[in-house]
This record gives structure tokens, sequence and C-alpha cells, in this order.
């Protein structure tokens, strides 16, 4: 019988710690996930960083597309778990639009190749800190970028810097809410 107990209360412990014991970063607690994730979303910006485009003020786009600080402001009081299955949703999504378009991007290809394969690689390792869990919140915001300003603008130097500032806006804010997990709300 005490075993029994032993056995269910051990269950109980590893699945309230849920998706860290899966977790590929080697992580013992929270703060590793922010460190390991900090890292890579630095080497992350430093690519954007090189892959800035010249582009005169004149020449700037009208930008339609509105940044989804409110989704980011819920997310901010959501759980870990969805914090991170939020995250690598962006990651993703991130992730797609540059790979779909890349071909008529302004930037060496070795640069986007390289910061993809980082963005690929966070959305992977956080991807096994979440387990099976799932973020169900729907993201038009991409397709909207994808449509409204590359394909509008004829995937221009001057559209791709925009989705250039409006990623370093994603990995910025991601890291926000990275910062915030196992803060209580």
């Amino acid at each position: 019988m005490i075993s029994r107990i032993f056995i269910a209360c051990l269950f109980l412990g590893m699945y309230s710690t849920g998706s860290l014991l899966g977790c590929k970063w080697i992580v013992k607690d929270r703060d590793d996930i922010k460190r390991q994730f900090h890292v890579y979303n630095n080497r992350a910006l430093d690519f954007l960083d090189m892959m800035i485009t010249n582009t005169t003020k004149d020449a700037e786009i009208e930008h339609t597309v509105a940044f989804p600080n409110e989704l980011y402001h819920q997310k901010s009081k959501a759980t870990d778990e969805d914090k991170l299955a939020f995250i690598v949703q962006i990651l993703k999504e991130l992730f797609a639009l540059f790979e779909k378009h890349r071909s008529s991007a302004p930037w060496e290809e070795n640069t986007v190749e390289n910061f993809l394969s980082i963005v690929d690689k966070m959305a992977e390792e956080l991807n096994s800190c979440v387990g099976s869990h799932s973020n169900t919140t729907q993201l038009t915001h991409f397709k909207s970028l994808s449509n409204e300003t590359l394909k509008a603008n004829g995937y221009s130097a001057e559209a791709w810097e925009t989705i250039r500032n409006i990623t370093e806006d994603h990995l910025s804010q991601c890291g926000f809410l990275v910062n915030s997990l196992g803060n209580a709300h």
C-alpha cells in the first residue's frame, strides 16, 4: 500500500514538473531554460543585425500590419506551459515566413540560413520543453505580413527591412516572455 502511494506521489511529482523532464536543453530549473534561450536569441538577433537592408527614408513602405502587442500581453499572464507553447509557435511562424520567401530576400543566403538554423533550433529545443502541450492561438499576423507587407510590395528590399524589424520585435517579446517564466500572475 505504501509503495503504491509512493509511486502515485512520484508520478504526480513528475507530471507536475511536466515538460522540464523532456526538455532537450539540459535544465535543472526554469532559469536554465532562460539562459539557453537568451544565448540562442542573442545569436538570432546578431544575424538580424547583419541583415540590415540599405534603404532610404523616402523608400519606406506603408506598413499596415499591426504588431500583436495585445496577444503578447495576454500570454504574459498565461501559465509557463502556455508561454513556451506560444513562443514555439512564434518561432515556427518566423521560420516559415523567411523560409517561404527567402529567395527574394536581399541578404546573403548564408546569413539567412544561419539565422533560420538558430530560429529552428530554438523552436525545437523549446518544443521539447513543452511536451504534448499545444498552442491553439490563431496567428493571422504572419499571413498578413506575407501578403500585405512582402507580396503587396513586390518582395522589395524595403518590405524585407520591415519584416526584419518586426522579427526583431517578436524575438524581443519572446525574450520578455521567457524572462517571466516562473513568475506567478
